[in-house]
């Protein structure tokens, strides 16, 4: 199931770190982490075996964007804002939300990429 209660994790300031599956909607309110100033670090359910996949990447373009892109999280959720009242949602939801749309984004573009220079190779191959 996804993160959809109003304020899951109110106010748990003692949340420092959660891990959750790489899938859209997961988190699908912007008050999930009202309050949480402490919430600082994402892990994936899924960090192996995606890490695998980054690994078999043919570009090494491709490969040091996407570890990038996976760290960027542990930067942009400490200065994002926690929320301070009962009106202000705070801007974790969203950093969550929108960091793993891109990873989603580029994972999916990579191995789109990926597979058209393996057919490219193995028509010239066959050529």
């Amino acid at each position: 199931g996804a993160f959809d209660g109003v304020g899951a994790f109110y106010h748990c300031t003692s949340l420092e770190r959660i891990t959750i599956p790489l899938k859209d909607g997961m988190i699908t309110e912007d008050d999930t982490f009202q309050g949480c100033v402490n919430l600082k670090h994402v892990d994936l359910v899924e960090g192996e075996v995606l890490r695998d996949t980054i690994a078999a990447l043919l570009l090494e373009e491709w490969r040091n964007d996407m570890k990038d892109k996976l760290v960027a999280i542990d930067q942009s959720l400490p200065t994002a804002s926690g929320g301070d009242g009962s009106h202000d949602e705070g801007e974790k939801a969203q950093t969550v939300q929108l960091w793993i749309s891109s990873v989603l984004g580029n994972i999916v573009r990579y191995k789109a990429q990926h597979r058209s220079l393996l057919n490219e190779a193995a028509t010239t191959l066959q050529l």
